[in-house]
């Protein structure tokens, strides 16, 4: 067998080599090319308008012509002020009773919605409901999702996604220039539906889902005709996993601060916007219902039944808030039809913050206020001439 010179064995290896740095510089790029692509999303995500009405608000209105007292609202102004707040606005009766702004902002300042977000598709499917697009909130969304439909996924209802009960594995984030769809469409089970409550991107996203397919239109526009525009809030921006992609349901809307307390008053009201219904009768009360798999939340709302792990319980049973890691607040007080707007930095709070202060100074300062344990009891029209 002839042997091979040395020469030919050296060419060889060198190439071999070259090759090899060809290859680690290529991968290089590559990385390098993921690593600005996810530090451009991170400044500048692509985003899709979420168009507005900015309509005139509700009529502002002293406190005392909604029968509260101003020394309350001023002491749970100062409260919010003391834990970094960035607004705080109450609303009662289609009237903005209160306002008091921090750090240069005020209604129309655009700031990131932060948990506010999820809370629109849950209103969505509301609507859907009100326009006979979605029978019934126990329907499986395999009925709705086509690649679902004999998966054992397919089982999960919408009432499992509007309690965060669906079952399924809490998923990586989502990368810069990521498919969402794809990456949610491959989301394993975790658990059996209904058996757990789990916080996550899945559940309010698949409810996006389910509204574009049932209405055969973009997430945002469905949002904006339907629901944003009825109650006039002004332009707002949903972010994108990618150019032209899926808008994220879960998150980062950017929007007016104030246009929130509008959405308040919505709930309140049940559904009922400044006199439109802008949802059916009864949807609000079932997002407040509690879940079975832990009664201390509704649907994308925490509750004030139950035992209270605050060091001040709420001081009555019919409370639910809109919270999430950050800063934002959304106390809905049905029984004095009170909505309580107070911002902050998606930072979250600090470690000082009592989440019931807030609320509870503003409940003590209505003249109707009825004690922990009393909910509802109070015809206000009786109380409140006008109403």
């Amino acid at each position: 067998m002839p042997r091979l010179s040395r020469k030919p064995l050296a060419l060889v290896a060198t190439g071999l080599a070259f090759l090899a740095l060809i290859l680690l510089a290529a991968l290089d790029q590559r990385q390098l090319a993921a690593l600005i692509e996810r530090a451009r999303y991170r400044l500048h995500p692509p985003r899709e308008l979420l168009a507005g009405e900015s309509s005139p608000l509700a009529p502002r209105v002293t406190p005392e012509l909604e029968s509260l007292e101003r020394a309350g609202l001023e002491a749970a102004a100062t409260y919010a002020g003391e834990h970094g707040s960035l607004a705080l606005i109450v609303a009662r009766h289609d009237h903005i009773v209160f306002e008091r702004y921090w750090r240069g902002t005020g209604f129309d300042t655009v700031a990131d919605a932060q948990s506010f977000t999820r809370l629109l598709a849950a209103l969505a499917v509301g609507v859907a409901m009100s326009h006979r697009l979605i029978g019934w909130p126990d329907e499986p969304i395999g009925a709705f999702i086509g690649e679902w439909r004999a998966d054992p996924r397919g089982a999960i209802t919408l009432r499992n996604l509007l309690q965060s009960t669906s079952g399924l594995a809490p998923g990586p984030p989502l990368s810069a220039g990521g498919d969402l769809l794809a990456s949610l469409l491959r989301t394993p089970l975790g658990a059996p539906p209904g058996s757990d409550r789990r916080e996550q991107a899945a559940d309010p996203q698949l409810l996006a889902l389910v509204i574009e397919r049932v209405s055969h239109e973009r997430y945002a526009s469905y949002l904006s005709r339907t629901l944003w525009r009825r109650v006039g809030a002004a332009d707002a921006w949903l972010r994108l996993d990618h150019p032209g992609g899926m808008a994220q349901a879960d998150c980062c809307m950017l929007a007016r601060q104030g246009d929130w307390i509008r959405i308040g008053q919505l709930l309140v009201r049940d559904g009922n916007y400044r006199g439109a219904e802008v949802i059916r009768p009864g949807w609000i009360t079932l997002l407040r219902r509690p879940t079975r798999a832990d009664p201390q939340y509704g649907a994308y709302l925490r509750l004030a039944t139950g035992p209270a792990p605050e060091v001040e319980p709420y001081a009555t049973d019919d409370v639910a808030v809109v919270e999430g890691a950050g800063g934002n607040r959304l106390w809905l007080l049905p029984s004095l039809q009170i909505a309580i707007l107070c911002t902050g930095l998606p930072e979250g709070r600090d470690p000082a913050w009592v989440e019931s202060r807030i609320p509870n100074l503003i409940m003590h300062a209505a003249r109707d206020f009825r004690a922990r344990g009393n909910p509802g009891g109070a015809d206000v029209s009786a109380i409140v001439p006008g109403h």
